[in-house]
């Protein structure tokens, strides 16, 4: 039972096509509390499309939590100095942020022992994924029972969920099941190295993923390219 006359959770929002599709999905159930992170990453146009996004969704809040994973390096996201692959990798690429996700969720974790969320929803997909180990099923089980422990309301018979709700889908489902909810994907930015006007790249992972699920989908792509894909 919630505490609350609705329940809430707190929505990890990125930006990009996933976490968008993730707070149409938890705002059916939930009043929603939007979180990003400005990290280090190459560019902030994800971070403009987040505001867009939990603007249009009508959020209850959006925080933008600053910290520098840079400082670490060892990502193409992160370090200048390393180039974002325009061909597809072996393994797992250059693009993965050393521990990201868990970085991130701890974050939500405190965000929703403040806000007394009942839930952490997080757009982690193990199916059209780079591979990213951070994004499996196994690491989504472990914070969980990581969470319970290690949080007040753990302790007191009220853990929060961590709710994964793409992580089985397919990118052209996970289209299509935001079409249905409304949402506009052309305020999405998912590219790793879009321009300051939030046109993507069309060469890397994540365009390559993005495009192909829209194919998929059957649905027109309304992503804005820098130059033609």
């Amino acid at each position: 039972m919630s505490r609350h006359t609705r329940p809430r959770a707190v929505v990890l929002l990125s930006g990009g096509l996933d976490s968008a599709t993730c707070l149409a999905m938890a705002s059916e159930k939930y009043d929603c509390y939007a979180l990003s992170f400005a990290y280090g990453q190459r560019h902030s146009s994800e971070l403009l499309a987040a505001a867009r996004l939990a603007a249009a969704m009508k959020a209850v809040e959006h925080r933008v939590i600053r910290l520098d994973l840079g400082m670490i390096g060892g990502s193409a996201l992160t370090d200048s100095s390393i180039a974002v692959p325009e061909e597809e990798s072996v393994g797992i690429p250059v693009t993965y942020v050393p521990a990201r996700n868990t970085v991130f969720l701890a974050f939500a974790l405190g965000y929703a022992e403040v806000t007394d969320a009942d839930a952490i929803v997080i757009g982690v997909n193990a199916v059209d994924y780079s591979g990213y180990p951070d994004c499996r099923p196994e690491f989504i089980e472990a914070f969980a029972k990581m969470a319970a422990l290690a949080t007040k309301g753990g302790v007191e018979g009220h853990p929060v969920r961590i709710e994964a709700p793409l992580l089985h889908l397919t990118k052209g489902e996970i289209i299509h099941a935001g079409l249905a909810l409304g949402v506009d994907y052309g305020l999405t930015v998912s590219c790793y190295q879009a321009d300051e006007d939030g046109r993507a790249c069309g060469k890397c992972d994540s365009c390559r993923l993005r495009a192909a699920g829209f194919r998929a989908a059957g649905v027109p792509d309304p992503t804005r390219y820098a130059t033609s894909p």
